[in-house]
């Protein structure tokens, strides 16, 4: 059974940081390209960033780009998200997802995903 468990989230003040991980069970992280994606209440479910399988690239939306950045462990079938500069608009609960990314080409194509981790940008 694939299983996802994100953790990190919490209440943040604009301009702090935050780290998700993402532990993987009964799924081998390593054969797959893996990203976040994030939802907002009322919102729609946006794509944050991608990385490969093989050469470990990685792509980003334009409202992260510069601020997060997404790594992979694939001996411990982590990946994780280190969020700088949080902005209120960040605002959301995170997944981190099966994707497909390579090639310049990112499809945001989620097929397998956790129960989130919630991050709340906040004064």
């Amino acid at each position: 059974q694939v299983q996802f468990v994100e953790s990190g989230g919490n209440l943040v003040q604009p301009g702090g940081s935050l780290r998700l991980s993402c532990v993987a069970s009964g799924f081998t992280l390593a054969n797959y390209a893996m990203g976040w994606f994030r939802q907002a209440p009322g919102k729609e479910r946006e794509g944050l960033s991608c990385i490969s399988i093989s050469d470990g690239s990685t792509y980003y939306a334009d409202s992260v780009k510069g601020r997060f950045t997404i790594s992979r462990d694939n001996a411990k079938n982590t990946v994780s998200l280190q969020m700088n500069s949080l902005k209120p608009e960040d605002t959301a609960r995170y997944y981190c997802a099966t994707d497909i990314c390579g090639a310049g080409v990112w499809e945001r194509d989620y097929e397998y995903w956790g129960q989130g981790t919630q991050v709340t940008v906040s004064s």
